[in-house]
């Protein structure tokens, strides 16, 4: 009988309680570090997708989900000053029968809330930064800034997209930045606008795009403007940013865009850093996970996504192999490294897509697009339907 597993995790976001959650599933033993003195998220938007979706019903936590999500109706592509529609992707009809679960928008911070209240308190300590990893024989040893270690069978990084975990292992990986800044606002309303649609309306135009969609169960609208800078922003969350700079950047756009956009407050705004596909993740008994192991383009809207299918995987592959660790997290990456690789390239991708500058590039694109849309709406657009169909709950280690 193999002794019962002791892992620590580096980092508390989506992914560190995706994960810590996954390992209690499986009754595996885990401590999970933070270094806030408390568990909490930058205010934003988040596209829980259907891929997404299925790893939280298999948590237990559909229910909770749907009490803070939304359900839009659609996905949509809009001319940046026209409005004019270029593809409608159907969603709160179509993605239970075609890929199993719904697609919802909820506010980043309430997914966070809702899976951190699924992890033991007592397994969680906060206010610690980790300072390093090291290996000795059979154990992982994680380092602290207040001196401490702690040892455990495995150390999972998920710390971010500056991981420490990451450097530890594979050194400097150089991002870079894409040329792409990002704003992000959330703007609350009594009951919703007539300017704003209930679906995730992507609006292409000249070297930006912009999506919208409701959050908070449709009690506030979530906006991530994306625009091309000769100047470099930095990678951070939390960056202040102006209304004024917001709508200087996107004038003379559509007026539906210039009335959200008028009522926003508080705006954030953070570069885009791009990194390429790694080849592996993990080294003997040290792994990576979510932004620490394949940061990507928001352009998918996967991110976090990613992050919560990891750590289904990863949970399932150590509680099948408990006492072959090393094969466990090979057959991890197995299941992972070729789909989060294709997320992260398909992103990029679509980066240029949106944003294409001449008026017969986007005419060209657009009609494109009209085309797909009479062949299959899922199949057209921002092109995800694969995306969705995954399950990652379907993955069966091979012991």
């Amino acid at each position: 009988m193999a002794k019962p597993l002791k892992v620590g995790i580096i980092g508390g976001g989506i992914g560190g309680v995706a994960t810590a959650v996954a390992l209690s599933q499986r009754g595996i033993d885990y401590h999970l570090f933070e270094r806030a003195a408390e568990f909490g998220e930058v205010g934003a938007g988040i596209q829980m997708t259907p891929n997404a979706v299925k790893v939280i019903k298999a948590f237990g936590a559909w229910d909770a989900l749907n009490k803070i999500g939304f359900l839009p109706e659609a996905l949509v592509g809009r001319n940046w000053d026209t409005a004019e529609e270029t593809f409608r992707m159907p969603l709160k009809s179509d993605c239970p029968r075609l890929y199993g679960a719904e697609f919802f928008h909820v506010h980043r911070a309430d997914l966070h809330h809702l899976l951190a209240d699924m992890v033991d308190r007592n397994k969680v300590t906060f206010s610690i930064r980790c300072t390093g990893v090291s290996q000795t024989g059979d154990k992982a040893v994680a380092h602290f800034d207040d001196g401490s270690t702690f040892e455990a069978d495995l150390i999972i990084g998920a710390d971010g997209v500056r991981s420490v975990v990451r450097h530890a292992l594979f050194g400097d990986d150089d991002p870079k930045f894409t040329g792409h800044m990002c704003y992000r606002a959330v703007v609350p309303f009594d009951s919703p606008p007539n300017f704003v649609a209930p679906e995730a309306s992507f609006w292409l135009g000249p070297n930006s795009h912009i999506v919208t969609y409701y959050v908070n169960s449709g009690k506030a609208v979530n906006i991530v403007a994306v625009h091309e800078t000769e100047k470099w922003v930095e990678e951070s969350w939390n960056a202040r940013s102006t209304k004024e700079e917001l709508l200087a950047d996107f004038q003379g756009w559509h007026t539906n865009i210039q009335q959200l956009f008028d009522r926003v407050d508080d705006v954030y705004r953070w570069g885009l850093f791009d990194r390429d596909p790694m080849e592996t993740w993990s080294k003997d008994r040290i792994t990576l996970l979510g932004d620490a192991a394949h940061p990507m383009l928001p352009f998918l809207s996967q991110g976090a996504a990613m992050a919560i299918e990891d750590a289904y995987v990863l949970a399932k592959a150590l509680a099948a192999l408990p006492d072959q660790i090393p094969n466990a997290l090979q057959q991890y990456e197995k299941e992972r490294l070729p789909r989060t690789a294709r997320v992260q390239l398909e992103a990029r991708e679509r980066g240029k897509t949106y944003h294409l500058s001449s008026k017969e590039a986007q005419a060209k694109r657009d009609a494109e697009y009209r085309e797909q849309q009479k062949k299959d709406p899922h199949a057209g657009g921002i092109k995800a339907n694969w995306v969705y169909a995954y399950n990652a709950t379907d993955f069966e280690p091979v012991v």
